[in-house]
């Protein structure tokens, strides 16, 4: 994983726009989802205790000093799904295990519209540059839990975000959180 994330952070430095760096890192990215070895169990776990529900966990594999860039893992177990949230970043999405169904909404005049829904497999992936792709929701429909790894240009987990009421679509203050490690200010 060293060397993935060494790779990363090399093909990122040149390049002045999101597009072009997520198009620089998609072929080593495909080959990360691809390697069904490299991800430690315990990455794939459910975390029944976590600030999610639903068993969700993300696991933390790699934070920038700076908190430019994580790698992690999300771990959504069978029939459960994620708030409706957002990232604040841009880089990868790819799932890695299981399938997931993927609901993509847009505000739009203060609401938040659905406007797109999509299956993802394993070895599928997409670049989230936002605001495009940024604000979704993300159900397991697979048996099995769904594992999906994400290459983020923020500290995720430990980032204020926003996630919303499904019934009245407002907006209120998120925070995921990682299952192994703390936020600095926890």
């Amino acid at each position: 994983m060293r060397g993935f994330v060494a790779e990363v952070q090399a093909a990122i430095a040149g390049v002045t726009s999101p597009q072009d760096a997520c198009a620089a890192i998609e072929p080593r990215f495909a080959e990360l989802l691809a390697d069904s070895r490299w991800l430690p169990d315990e990455y794939q776990a459910a975390a029944p205790a976590s600030g999610m529900g639903g068993g969700i966990g993300q696991w933390l594999l790699y934070r920038g000093d700076d908190g430019s860039l994580s790698l992690f893992s999300l771990v959504v177990p069978p029939g459960s799904e994620t708030p409706i949230h957002d990232h604040l970043a841009w880089g990868l999405v790819g799932l890695y295990r299981g399938t997931q169904d993927e609901e993509i909404y847009a505000q739009r005049g203060g609401a938040l519209e659905l406007v797109e829904q999509r299956s993802l497999e394993p070895g599928d992936f997409y670049a989230l540059i936002p605001p495009r792709d940024d604000i979704h929701r993300v159900r397991t429909t697979s048996a099995e839990t769904s594992v999906s790894i994400h290459l983020l240009t923020n500290d995720t987990g430990c980032v204020w975000r926003h996630a919303w009421d499904t019934a009245s679509g407002q907006a209120r203050p998120f925070r995921s959180g990682y299952v192994n490690v703390a936020c600095d200010d926890d």
